[in-house]
């Protein structure tokens, strides 16, 4: 079975975020993989181990980027794949990442791609499904239980609270949702591991694109730091007193009324 993994490096999530002139500043700041993608690459190393195959981790970044991929190795892939845009893309969205991972996959046959319900820095959920999308695959989302029969594949779907039961047939490309497994520490064997294991790195003309081909379609106005939350007010008095005050601070303060 060939099971490819969509990786994105994030934001450590313990990390403070600072913002100058309208831009993160990420100088010395550290990254990880997106937390959701971690269940993608455990799911992904349990559906080898029960049916066979390789596992490869794919992503899109810088020569940075090498470092997650390599954790993901120690972790138990097989194979790590860096699209390394960073000479060729100054900005992209989710329309460009799409575009790439699609011009990848062109020439392979992929079983199952894994991929994290949404990125913590942007959140939008759009790439996994828009891949899908361009490869004419079956795609489930936020899935919390992955089951493959033969050909045949059964997942639970989180949907809000509760379990949507959904059957269809591979390939497929689920995204990853928090309890779906719990992801392993790599090891210090498999950190060895790691170093020896292939590493290929791409740029988007290997890939027969251009620039112009893989354009942003949205941009960025502005970034911001939301504002910081306010003590919170004690309402004295009766009830009746204390609906009151609460009408009125909704009415002079919040401005909701």
């Amino acid at each position: 079975m060939d099971i490819y993994v969509l990786l994105k490096k994030t934001f450590d999530t313990e990390e403070k975020i600072n913002i100058s002139n309208g831009q993160i500043e990420d100088d010395g700041a550290e990254f990880i993989i997106n937390p959701y993608d971690e269940y993608a690459v455990e799911e992904a190393i349990n559906q080898r181990d029960e049916h066979g195959g390789e596992v490869t981790v794919v992503t899109i970044g810088d020569e940075d980027s090498e470092k997650q991929l390599r954790t993901a190795l120690a972790m138990g892939a097989d194979k790590a794949v860096l699209i390394n845009t960073e000479d060729d893309l100054e900005d992209g969205d989710q329309f460009t990442t799409a575009k790439i991972l699609e011009a990848f996959f062109a020439d392979k046959e992929a079983d199952l791609i894994l991929a994290g319900n949404v990125a913590i820095d942007e959140a939008s959920g759009q790439v996994g499904p828009r891949l899908a999308e361009a490869l004419d695959m079956a795609y489930v989302t936020t899935i919390t239980d992955l089951k493959i029969n033969g050909e045949t594949v059964t997942m639970e779907k989180d949907v809000e609270g509760d379990v949507e039961i959904v059957e269809t047939a591979l390939p497929v490309l689920v995204t990853c949702q928090q309890g779906l497994n719990e992801p392993r520490y790599p090891s210090l064997p498999g950190i060895m591991k790691a170093k020896k294991k292939p590493l290929e790195e791409l740029e988007i003309d290997d890939l027969d694109l251009d620039e112009d081909d893989v354009a942003a379609k949205t941009k960025t106005v502005d970034i911001f730091l939301p504002p910081e939350k306010e003590a919170g007010k004690m309402l004295e008095g009766d009830p009746q007193q204390q609906v009151q005050e609460l009408v009125s601070l909704l009415k002079t303060e919040a401005k909701v009324l």
